[in-house]
């Protein structure tokens, strides 16, 4: 039998069942999703659908409100969500091949719901409990072989579109077909990071990192350490999210952290830490009197933000832990271990700092590290067989650039144990037996292959990895780099296609880069067939490129030099061009942050695959500039090739518009979905739910158009609105001006926009070559630096990262 999931139902429509439903939508697939009947309906509300649906209904509606987005786009995929209710709408599910359990954690309620389904649903059927720590034995005690066999926890960590992992977790009779389908199923059909735990309590990600809370709550109340500095130093510098310890709890919610510290700590009766399940008294105090975090109406919790009357700005404020009392604190103060650590150029470089640096906070920040590192190898193989798990499931569950055994080997294995035992930390058994067969990185990469270290056999085994993912880090390190500078590399995907990676600071296009592609392009042509331009940065959402760099040409045009900008905007046109027109196929292979002239070049390929999560968007006009490397000229390129030749265009101001909006208003989609409707994307692009298949996705692309026969696209000329399009947008313009929503240098560079979308000079229909329009681009772009204002926006979006409207 071949599986499909051709429906799904998800039953709870609470904040994670709303998720998992907008995800299945986002992902195509046609979904149910169910709740109760309120409890509290009025005789006349009794037989109204509506009514009976209220729970349901508001259910969707929050996701359909959410922020961070719950969908990709949420006026298509709303129409595959389907709703209803667990009296009149039970029979339903008889219908679906994949049915999602998220009610209340209570063992009896999800029980009586499980001996319901059984009568109904349809032989064949799964059943997924998305619960967050309940045995999967207790849950399904009592039901048939049959439901057994096709039963198995999937458990997703919110918010769900936007955390990569999900655990899995099967049971004696599982049957393996299953848990094989569901696995491959859940990583490509919803772009997640499988992990397999085991029946044990909150599984992998949540034994670990409320581990991990409870450890630093405990450090609080032994050490003098205020929660600013445990957030400030286990926070981006380390490696982890803005959000690091504290303002996490307050994230998730601290009545969640409380549960499953308590959960924790009474089914983990043997656990050697398992007093730091116990919170401390402070924690529960903020419990009792509602301070749980965001999800409370004052969004308080350990931080809250209150506005200042007499000023209007927003303060945010900490607990005092010994009064109980919100305080301001300065968040401008940076430690003196996280500025040594922003100043170290790697991520290993960096939490060295962190860990072995002379100071107060080190030496605490030391103390979390390393109980976290010893407990987390002292969890191997209770709660997963190999390192592996423990490292995916933090970094796709908790946005950590490293793993607890990556940060091991960063900080050096030998090294940190030594110092372990300086300290009188008693060190896993796994660990010293690791170190005493003289093997000292839990990770290696032999034969071109990543490897990790496997505790049972006390040998090194293959990391096993889906075989439509390419990492472009074990490449690196099985030597495949053919040529690199301080700004990029081209990497050897095999099969004569290539590939540029970027690897400056948010991967910002720059001057070197630019030469860069320029060589690496000449090299591909020479030794290859194709070319992919993509990256992986770690992050949610990970940067593909956040723009150009801008300190070079503002440093230009401080010292009055615009012939040199002039030229370097050539030569960028040139090197984009080059791309657009090379004899061999380019795909381009974008996600989370392609803003500016990481858009650009993506605009110039072929071919773009993207990820589900692309943010993409030409921004120049918030640093004070026009888009300078052809995006203006692509992107009203797209917009009239979705024309049909045969269809005679009469009214250009419907394209016109909409383009000059885009740019004008600096418009970022939310995903790849939103742009493909703001016209960046085309039909023939394609869009990948899962970030790790992109480069290997591209690459089959690459290949694609070799084997069909590639011949680069021909130069051709393009219609133009012209000087009507101007008029028109000008005098709306003139407008907001007066009105003042448009700022007198906004103004300027909006007229500069539409000039150059529009053709300049020429007229409504006029067909005009693609040098024409980029020397009107590139004339603008100079003009434009020319101007105090502009040099006053870019300065200022440097250093702040937001735009300064003058």
């Amino acid at each position: 039998m071949v599986r499909r999931i051709e429906k799904v139902a998800v039953i709870g429509s609470g904040i994670m069942g709303g998720g998992i439903a907008a995800l299945c939508a986002g992902a195509g697939v046609p979904t149910l999703l169910l709740d109760i009947v309120p409890f509290d309906l009025k005789e006349e509300e009794k037989n109204n659908p509506a009514a009976r649906n209220r729970i349901v209904k508001a259910g969707l509606d929050g996701q359909l409100k959410a922020k961070p987005a719950a969908f990709f786009d949420k006026d298509t995929e709303v129409n595959l969500v389907q709703i209803g209710n667990l009296e009149d709408d039970f029979q339903k599910l008889a219908d679906c091949d994949l049915i999602f359990e998220v009610v209340v954690e209570n063992l009896k309620i999800k029980r009586s719901l499980f001996e319901r389904l059984e009568k109904i649903k349809k032989p064949g059927a799964i059943i997924a409990s998305n619960t967050s720590g309940l045995p999967l034995k207790e849950m399904a005690e009592g039901r048939t072989q049959e439901f057994k066999e096709h039963f198995i926890i999937m458990h997703f960590f919110n918010p769900v579109r936007y955390m990569k992992l999900l655990e899995l977790v099967s049971g004696p009779d599982t049957k393996k077909e299953v848990c094989d389908f569901i696995s491959q199923w859940g990583e490509k059909v919803l772009g997640k990071g499988i992990v397999w735990a085991k029946d044990t309590p909150n599984f992998i990600g949540n034994r670990i990192g409320v581990g991990l809370i409870g450890e630093a709550l405990q450090i609080l109340t032994e050490d003098e350490v205020t929660i600013p500095e445990f957030d400030a130093v286990f926070g981006p510098a380390f490696g982890m999210p803005k959000t690091a310890i504290f303002a996490l709890c307050d994230l998730v919610g601290l009545d969640t952290i409380n549960h499953l510290a308590d959960n924790s700590y009474g089914l983990l009766v043997n656990d050697e830490r398992r007093g730091i399940y116990q919170v401390p008294q402070f924690f529960k105090d903020l419990v009792a009197k509602g301070r749980l975090g965001k999800k409370t109406k004052d969004k308080a919790g350990f931080y809250k933000s209150e506005t200042d009357m007499k000023t209007w700005k927003k303060i945010t404020k900490v607990i005092d832990l010994k009064t109980g009392e919100y305080v301001e604190y300065d968040r401008k103060q940076t430690p003196d271990i996280v500025k040594k650590s922003k100043g170290a150029k790697t991520l290993a470089e960096k939490q060295q700092a962190i860990f072995y640096s002379d100071d107060r906070l080190s030496k605490i920040a030391w103390k979390l590290g390393a109980r976290c590192l010893a407990y987390a190898a002292n969890r191997v193989p209770e709660i997963s067989d190999t390192i592996v798990g423990i490292d995916d499931a933090m970094r796709w569950g908790y946005a950590l650039e490293a793993g607890p055994f990556e940060v091991w080997d960063n900080i050096g294995v030998r090294k940190s144990v030594e110092k372990m035992k300086a300290d009188g930390m008693n060190v896993p058994e796994n660990v010293s037996k690791m170190l005493a067969g003289g093997n000292e990185t839990f990770y290696r990469v032999h034969q071109g292959k990543k490897q990790y270290f496997d505790f049972t056999s006390n040998s090194y085994k293959d990391v096993i990895v889906s075989k439509n993912c390419i990492f472009l880090a074990d490449l690196r390190a099985s030597n495949k780099v053919v040529k690199s500078n301080d700004s990029a590399s081209l990497i050897d995907l095999g099969d004569g296609v290539f590939n540029i990676e970027f690897h400056t600071k948010m991967n910002a296009i720059n001057k070197s880069m630019l030469d860069f592609m320029g060589e690496a392009a000449e090299y591909v042509m020479q030794n290859g067939i194709g070319l992919v331009l993509g990256n992986q940065a770690p992050g949610i959402p990970g940067a593909f490129s956040a723009g150009g760099d801008l300190a070079f040409m503002g440093g230009l045009a401080k010292e009055g030099k615009f012939s040199e900008i002039d030229a370097f905007i050539k030569n960028v046109h040139k090197g984009i061009m080059g791309l657009k027109y090379a004899p061999i196929p380019v795909v381009a292979a974008p996600y989370g942050m392609t803003l500016g002239g990481g858009c650009e070049v993506c605009l110039a390929a072929d071919k773009i695959v993207a990820h589900a999560e692309l943010y993409m968007g030409l921004v120049e006009i918030g640093a004070g500039l026009v888009p300078g490397g052809c995006g203006m000229i692509h992107l009203w390129q797209r917009y009239i090739e979705s024309v049909p030749q045969s269809v005679t265009l009469n009214d250009y101001g419907a394209y016109v518009i909409p383009a000059f909006r885009a740019v004008a208003m600096a418009k970022v989609s939310t995903s790849a979905a939103e742009a493909r409707k703001a016209g960046f994307l085309r039909p023939k692009d394609r869009i990948i739910m899962n970030k790790d298949y992109l480069i290997g996705e591209a690459k089959k692309e690459v290949l694609r158009m070799v084997d069909d026969g590639y011949t680069p696209p021909a130069k051709k000329k393009y219609p133009v609105m012209g000087q009507e399009a101007q008029g028109m947008v000008w005098a709306e313009l003139f407008n907001m001006k007066c009105g003042s929503y448009l700022t007198p240098h906004m103004k300027v560079i909006a007229e500069k926009i539409i000039y150059c979308m529009t053709g300049g000079e020429a007229r409504q229909g006029q067909l005009v070559t693609e040098e024409y329009l980029c020397k009107l681009e590139r004339e603008a772009f100079v003009d434009l630096w020319r101007t105090e204002s502009t040099q006053k926006m870019a300065e200022n979006i440097m250093k702040t990262g937001k735009p300064l409207f003058l």
